[in-house]
Formats: structure tokens, C-alpha cells, sequence
């Protein structure tokens, strides 16, 4: 079992990380190896302390240095679910199972709304996770919604398995090319279905039927992540000390609310690593 479980390697999960490193934490960091694509997105970043008119690349490729410096190692696994358990959460990260004390949230600002359908039929033909069970669907028809490139082989080894799928992504210059996989020009407007997945409905009211949805995004809204979060709108609530209303659960960054900044992002994953450092030092004391 892990001392803490980081999601999230943009700047808050990054800060908390480096902290934790120092305090020789047993942590498991969760995150893809490019870290934050909206820092990287950055044309110049003018508030950063010490380093003045940066770009979000360059600012990108120091963290990347760092990371290597400091022997971090980042998980590209991406985590659907969280459980609360009796010694601590349950992370389930792509098909692989994980065990920590702690957690913290460091997602960015992620919608909770999704599309109509898809939290009520989530586990019911709706998934979040291609691994997990694109092994259900050998000869039939999926549609899949992809947020960014990083989840492209993710869609090839669907199309493996799907006799058709129905592609629709977020941003231009898709490189998924298979026979199989119809791309769609129009987003999807709403999943379909009474107690599981029988269509999609798109946004010009075309319905095209399917036997199962799979949502491949970034980052899955907090309230979906972990049952039981405290949420307010795409945020998650948490104090001063970046505490949720989840004991042993923090949170950090652009997930907990505007000022959407780099320094705001950085000082709170500064903070929930050592509010982490206090609970795990609580833990101790009660066995």
C-alpha cells in the first residue's frame, strides 16, 4: 500500500509530489508524462515568480528536467474510480487495481455534467475506461468519444475488438485511419438507452444505434471519480488546508475553483502534501 496517491501531474499535483519526495513518502503519482496541457498551451506566462516571461512549453520542459532530478516517476494510467476502503482508497487506474492512505486530487477544472445518459447509463453501456471493458464488445457497434490524442491507441485497440465504431474527437488532426472506425463530423448530443446503451443521438438529431459509448477523456468529473465528494459545480469543495469532506482526500489546483494560476495551483498542492504529511502522521499515532 501506498503513503498517497497523487491524480493529476499539471502544476498542483507536480508541487504536491516534490514535497512529498522530500518527506520520503512511499507516493504513487498518476498523470500523463507531458503534464499539463494547458500550461504547455501557454503563449507567455508573465506571473511566475522568478522567472519572468516564460512559455507554458519552456515552463513544461523545466518541470520535466525536475521531475528526472528528483527521480519522479509518473503513472500514465488513467483513473476512473476511487473507493474509500477501510485502511484508506481503492484506485482503479486503466484495468490495475491500487491501495493508498491518501489521496489528492489534482485533476484541473473538469465539467460535471458529461453528455444526457451518460451518468444514469454509466456501467450500463457507458464506459470510461477501453481496457477495462472494450473485451465486451467483440462484433458489435461502439461509439467513442476522444478528448485528446493521447487516448488514440486506445481507440485502435477498440476497433480491434468492435466490428464499427463511430469516432468522434474533440480536435482536429485525428491520426486513427482503420476501416472499421466512421468518423463523425457532428459531436454527439446525448447517449440513449431505458436500463442500457441503444444509441447516440447526435447534435443535428441523427441517432445512430450502439451497443456501448466510451467516454475517453483526460480527466473524469470529480463527483463521478470518488462517490460521496463534496462538490460545487465542476469544483471540489475543500478548506484552507485543502481538505475534503472525504477523511484522508485533498485537493488541489484548478479543480478546487478560480483563480485558475499557475502560483495559486502551486501553493495548494504545496499545502495538501503537508495537510497529507499531518494525516498520515495522525494515522500512525491511532495504531
Amino acid at each position: 500500500m501506498y503513503d498517497v496517491a497523487i491524480i493529476g501531474s499539471g502544476p498542483a499535483g507536480l508541487s504536491a509530489a516534490l514535497n512529498l519526495k522530500l518527506h520520503n513518502k512511499n507516493t504513487l503519482w498518476f498523470g500523463s508524462p507531458e503534464l499539463s496541457a494547458k500550461v504547455e498551451k501557454s503563449e507567455l506566462i508573465a506571473n511566475y515568480p522568478g522567472i519572468p516571461m516564460v512559455t507554458g512549453a519552456d515552463l513544461n520542459r523545466r518541470f520535466r528536467q525536475q521531475i528526472e532530478d528528483m527521480g519522479l516517476v509518473l503513472t500514465d494510467k488513467m483513473v476512473t474510480n476511487i473507493s474509500s476502503t477501510r485502511k484508506g482508497f481503492m484506485i482503479l487506474g486503466d484495468n490495475d487495481i491500487f491501495d493508498a492512505k491518501a489521496i489528492i486530487l489534482a485533476t484541473g477544472a473538469v465539467s460535471p455534467k458529461g453528455l444526457p445518459g451518460e451518468h444514469e447509463l454509466l456501467g450500463h453501456g457507458v464506459s470510461l475506461c477501453a481496457t477495462c471493458d472494450g473485451f465486451l464488445y467483440p462484433g458489435k457497434t461502439i461509439a467513442v468519444f476522444c478528448g485528446s490524442q493521447r487516448f488514440e491507441h486506445e481507440v485502435a485497440y477498440l476497433a480491434g475488438i468492435a466490428e464499427k465504431v463511430y469516432l468522434y474527437t474533440t480536435y482536429a488532426d485525428c491520426q486513427v485511419d482503420l476501416p472499421n472506425v466512421i468518423r463523425l463530423t457532428q459531436p454527439m448530443a446525448e447517449i440513449c438507452g431505458e436500463n442500457r446503451v441503444s444509441s447516440i443521438r447526435l447534435k443535428d438529431g441523427e441517432e445512430l444505434p450502439a451497443d456501448g459509448v466510451f467516454m475517453l477523456r483526460p480527466a473524469v468529473a470529480a463527483a463521478t471519480l470518488l462517490k460521496g465528494l463534496e462538490t460545487d459545480g465542476p469544483h471540489i469543495v475543500a478548506d484552507r488546508q485543502c481538505r475534503t469532506n472525504t477523511p484522508g482526500c485533498f485537493a488541489a489546483g484548478d479543480c478546487t475553483g478560480r483563480p485558475y494560476q499557475l502560483t495559486k495551483a502551486m501553493g495548494e498542492g504545496n499545502i495538501a502534501a503537508h495537510s497529507v504529511l499531518d494525516y498520515l502522521a495522525e494515522m500512525e499515532k491511532d495504531h
